[in-house]
């Protein structure tokens, strides 16, 4: 079975088209998301009403948890902050309920899905070095572990020593388990702007990360226009 994994849309409706044009082209029915479907971007109540359609599951991002009240904003940078209150009077109550009731964790057949990190997920840490991935490893109940929250696609092994790929090919029969950072759909931060998205191919065993084009003018020019942070709307023509 082949499932279509997206994190990290942050309200960019136009990434986040794009990637369901690609996720439909290649005929993959089953759309599971890892949180951050809102804030920074301009179209929060368009994206979480596409995602609610169009995903099995959704789980609950740092930034759902802020703009539901979850999450104390004060530990956000500006930018971050400025969005949460933007976005919290710009989607509809059915939307902050929807975002009130999703999960933090769940565990599909022999992976787990976590927005950030699987160790006290409700802090929202994470994932980036051999260390954090340790943490995680340690608390893991399935062989697989995808996550998303840092932007930056990267996969740990549990090897001795651990290892770790930055590859848009990720083979799981390497060790015994794998955490697997899909990236983001809707801000890239790995110097590649273009949107990414993960696809899991649980018979072949392998998870490829795939890359796609958007109008990020178009999203940027949104972002501008709703009075967001100029910052939000540059960092997305360099992925950072």
């Amino acid at each position: 079975m082949k499932y279509a994994l997206i994190s990290d849309v942050h309200a960019n409706l136009e990434a986040l088209e794009a990637v369901m044009s690609e996720i439909e082209s290649m005929k993959i029915e089953h759309i599971l998301c890892l949180g951050d479907a809102i804030g920074y971007g301009a179209n929060p109540e368009e994206c979480a009403q596409i995602i609610r359609e169009k995903c099995d599951i959704c789980l609950m991002g740092n930034h759902e948890a802020a703009v539901i009240g979850n999450l104390d904003i004060s530990y956000f940078t500006q930018y971050a902050k400025d969005a949460a209150l933007w976005t919290r009077n710009h989607i509809s109550e059915s939307t902050l309920h929807w975002a009130n009731n999703l999960p933090l964790i769940s565990n599909m057949h022999n992976f787990t899905l976590i927005h950030g990190s699987l160790y006290q997920p409700e802090m929202f840490n994470y994932v980036q070095t051999i260390a954090d991935a340790e943490f995680n490893f340690k608390v893991m109940e399935t062989d697989i572990l995808f996550l998303g929250h840092s932007h930056q696609p990267l996969a740990f092994f549990n090897t001795e020593p651990m290892t770790y790929t930055l590859g848009p090919e990720i083979e799981l029969d390497n060790s015994d388990k794998v955490i697997v950072n899909i990236g983001s759909v809707g801000q890239p931060r790995d110097e590649n702007p273009l949107s990414c998205f993960a696809v899991y191919d649980s018979e072949e065993n392998i998870v490829e990360l795939i890359r796609v084009e958007y109008d990020h003018t178009k999203t940027a020019n949104k972002i501008l226009a709703a009075g967001l942070p100029e910052a939000l709307a540059i960092r997305l023509s360099i992925g950072r």
